[in-house]
């Protein structure tokens, strides 16, 4: 990223946008960066080449934020009240305008098709968020399959929105795409303000939703099936000021939030306890015990005298057949203050060992998820930084690969990074480079590096490569 001693500088500096950029997102494995600003301009750029793919005005106001469905979808929350889905796939940018909201255009710029659209809530300047549908377990199928299958393909047909509720900004509202019909209203409190930052996602085969609110307060919800009802699984108030932004880990172990304060908090995601317990089990256990402490001496009279003792014992405690609610926690992993207030947007990398923050102050910092210390700042722009972004370096096995005909083509070493963390990491050998195109060779290097986007004030967007 930076030669030792030096500060390190980003690889290169997107400039189109002429209002100041609210929103960034990586799409399409990386092919992608897609960014808005408040004006409501949405910029496609090609990280091959660096240059834009797709340019139109999706939003009359400031966009909230944006999202990818999919290889062919892009969804898009502006100030106007729209949550709007448009399909953008590369024939679809053929005949779109490059022409960047900086530069003079006389003509209107063709816009993308829509294909979805939502009258929602945005006062709160809250962005919406997104899941796929959770998929029941099937018989004979291990718990945990059905939603791994769910997580790894957010290209699926149908989706989960999550913004905040139209007239009580307290409440959040979940939607349905494509019926685009409301499914759940969650309220959660009466004097915790307006909700600023949500993160809606699959636990247990079912709705797991994260929440920040005016007053400071982080809690967790979770859906319980069986009782139709949420139950709160963590709350807790780490900070003086708004919430205004949170992430979630892609473990789903914690979630990370930042506010108009100085302080950034790192709190649990609480595994949420099986409710399957039935009368059955109960009864099954007390004969048990039952059976270890009074043996009766005549064989037949055990049955009914034991089942008979353990109902008589069941109805003298009807509690025990019921599966006791699960206590909310109240105390966060760990908070740190950092001493920059107003760190408007945060995000942590798909590996899990790193976070970065876009701050008031004109810096983007980088944090480790361990320790939450501070392993580099990011300075470029003179102005505030309202946007940050991780490419996903997970590897993907839909994702098309110049190795696809080398099958020996990887290896896996482990140890130690500089931040501390173990890790596996895969090594691929690649062709060599004189059998590439120009065209792969960039594709190739856009597609690998660690990239993190920045969008700033002053309309610019910073790309850098770290770690």
């Amino acid at each position: 990223m930076a030669v030792e001693g030096r500060p390190p500088t980003p690889k290169t500096i997107l400039r189109g946008h002429k209002a100041q950029v609210h929103a960034a997102t990586f799409i399409r494995n990386n092919e992608r960066l897609v960014t808005g600003d408040a004006d409501g301009f949405v910029i496609a750029w090609d990280l091959a080449i660096m240059r834009p793919r797709a340019v139109w005005q999706a939003h009359e106001n400031a966009i909230l934020g944006i999202a990818g469905w999919g290889n062919d979808r892009i969804i898009t929350h502006g100030r106007d009240n729209k949550l709007m889905v448009w399909k953008l796939t590369g024939d679809d940018e053929a005949r779109m305008s490059t022409t960047l909201p900086l530069d003079p255009c006389t003509e209107p710029r063709p816009k993308p098709w829509i294909l979805h659209l939502l009258e929602v809530n945005t006062m709160n300047f809250c962005s919406f968020s997104y899941c796929p549908v959770p998929v029941p377990v099937l018989p004979g199928q291990q718990e945990g399959q059905s939603q791994d299958t769910a997580e790894e393909s957010k290209s699926g047909s149908e989706l989960l929105i999550a913004v905040p509720n139209t007239l009580a900004s307290e409440a959040i509202d979940i939607f349905h795409l494509p019926s685009q019909t409301r499914r759940h209203t969650v309220k959660l409190g009466d004097k915790n303000g307006m909700v600023m930052a949500v993160a809606l996602f699959n636990q247990a085969n079912s709705l797991t939703l994260v929440a920040g609110y005016e007053n400071g307060l982080a809690i967790v919800a979770h859906r319980d099936p069986i009782k139709n009802d949420w139950i709160p699984l963590y709350q807790a108030i780490c900070h003086s000021q708004p919430i205004l932004s949170l992430s979630v880990s892609p473990a789903r172990d914690f979630f990370l939030t930042s506010s108009a304060d100085a302080v950034i908090a790192k709190h649990p995601l609480p595994p949420v306890v099986s409710q399957d317990t039935t009368s059955t089990h109960v009864t099954a256990t007390q004969v048990s015990e039952s059976e270890g402490s009074n043996r009766p001496v005549n064989d037949k009279a055990v049955g009914k005298s034991l089942l008979g003792a353990a109902l008589a014992k069941a109805k003298q405690n009807p509690s025990s057949q019921q599966h006791k609610p699960q206590e909310a926690q109240t105390q966060p992993l760990k908070t740190v203050n950092t001493k920059h207030a107003g760190q408007q947007s945060i995000d942590i990398r798909s590996d899990g060992l790193v976070f970065a923050t876009a701050g008031w102050d004109s810096k983007v910092r980088v944090y480790s998820t361990k320790t939450l210390k501070e392993v580099a700042v990011l300075k470029w722009h003179q102005v505030g930084c309202y946007a940050v972004a991780f490419a996903d370096i997970a590897p993907k096995s839909s994702a098309p690969s110049i190795n696809d005909q080398n099958p020996k083509a990887t290896a896996s070493t482990t140890g130690t990074d500089s931040l501390g963390h173990d890790f596996d990491k895969s090594l691929t050998v690649v062709p060599k480079l004189v059998e590439l195109t120009v065209r792969d060779k960039r594709l190739r290097q856009a597609t690998t590096a660690h990239w993190l986007a920045a969008g700033s004030k002053d309309g610019k967007v910073s790309l850098w490569d770290v770690f």
